[in-house]
């Protein structure tokens, strides 16, 4: 019975091992720092590396950049069949001020059932659960067909580069369906946010402030401007609704200059004023209309004011993802949880962007995020990983990826 067969290969999984290994990759500090060679991803993609090739995988080194390589592991089964990919960063994101953590931020503390530590959570115990889940499948020595890819990617936290370049360079090409190892409670999430960062500009005159009317003034100009904003979320959330899974769109002003560059000054009024939007959008929405009604506000409050005059630039686009509940990457998680927890998976989604958004938009391939950890802790201070989901996670990928290969 394949049940035999997957409690055969979960006893090949040493709980202190995935333990050991997610605390011994978060002792690596991966900040991405510019400018600062030992602030980045190279020495934790370098231990991956030689781990990799340890459990008897066939393993690839390559900078994106220099000193932030992407790695991606292979092992091929007996024969042709589906192929699977195992998604992970190697990056996370500033411990800010370690003064301010109960433990060391890269001290991989336990206490009790949590391990704490930048990148515990957020990461490092989903990509530490991946790795040894493949080392489980290879040392069983069962037989499948297909193969299992694991990729460390660099830059998630940023604009994502490192995915970017896995995808460029080949490395997910053929893949049938992938499980992005991000922490969310273990609970099977299909779909997530797409995102648009924006830059939005005013322009005027610049004037001594006791003469104002000899200049032109950017800032009640970028008032309207967001208010004309406020309502376009407004008109979005009206007619695209509540996601099941992911809630309401939205589009946030997250940082407003006058000026943007230089020094402000209370009797200067500045020639210039800048807003950045955080634009999250939900299955259904289309990024092209949003883009088209930021315009045409633009050329309704030139309209309305014949010194008004503003432009937009979308800086990063990410489309929102939304896998079919019946692809075989789910039905194989699904019965993976039930198997290994003896309960009903949780389906959920996630609220930003992962690597996982350029594997569906770039190459299709149906993606599942479902990893170890809070899915509130990521970039807390003091952020931790509970030991029970990472050992539940390492076997749910096991029995998940011999199902997905029809063992």
């Amino acid at each position: 019975m394949r049940e035999d067969i997957y409690k055969e290969v979960i006893s090949y999984i040493n709980d202190d091992e995935v333990i050991d290994l997610t605390q011994a990759l978060v002792r690596i500090p991966s900040v991405y720092r510019e400018g600062d060679p030992d602030g980045n991803e190279e020495k934790v993609a370098k231990f991956v590396y030689e781990k990799l090739k340890e459990i008897g995988m066939d393993v690839e080194i390559k900078d994106v950049v220099p000193h932030r390589p992407n790695v991606k592991g292979a092992y091929k089964g007996k024969g042709p069949g589906r192929k699977l990919l195992f998604s992970g960063h190697t990056d996370v994101v500033t411990e800010g001020d370690p003064e301010k953590w109960t433990y060391p931020p890269f001290s991989a503390t336990i206490v009790g059932d949590k391990i704490y530590g930048r990148g515990a959570n957020d990461m490092k115990g989903g990509l530490a659960a991946a790795i040894i889940a493949i080392k489980a499948i290879i040392e069983s020595g069962v037989e499948f067909n297909g193969e299992i890819i694991l990729g460390a990617t660099v830059d998630e936290e940023g604009m994502m580069i490192g995915i970017k370049d896995f995808i460029k360079s080949g490395w997910a090409d053929g893949v049938d369906g992938a499980i992005l190892c991000e922490p969310e409670e273990n609970n099977l999430c299909i779909t997530q946010k797409g995102a648009m960062r924006v830059i939005a500009h005013t322009y005027g005159k610049m004037a001594h402030g006791a003469m104002p009317l000899t200049g032109i003034n950017p800032i009640p100009r970028m008032a309207r401007f967001i208010d004309k904003i406020m309502e376009l979320e407004a008109s979005e959330i009206e007619k695209h609704g509540e996601d099941k899974y992911l809630g309401f769109p939205s589009i946030t002003p997250t940082i407003v200059k006058a000026p943007p560059k230089g020094e402000a000054q209370i009797n200067v009024m500045p020639d210039e004023a800048m807003m950045a939007l955080d634009i999250r959008t939900i299955p259904g929405q289309d990024h092209e209309d949003i883009k088209r009604s930021i315009a045409n506000i633009i050329e309704e409050l030139k309209r309305e004011d014949e010194k008004f005059k503003g432009d937009f630039k979308v800086i990063e686009e990410r489309p929102w993802t939304k896998t079919d509940i019946n692809a075989p990457i789910v039905k194989s998680l699904d019965f993976a949880y039930r198997f290994v927890t003896g309960k009903e998976p949780i389906y959920n989604g996630v609220p930003g962007a992962t690597d996982g958004t350029f594997l569906w938009a770039w190459k299709n391939i149906p993606i599942v995020t479902v990893g170890p950890g809070n899915r509130l802790i990521p970039h807390h201070i003091d952020e931790y990983l509970d030991i029970p989901e990472l050992l539940d996670a390492v076997r749910i990928y096991v029995v998940a990826a011999l199902n997905f290969f029809g063992v």
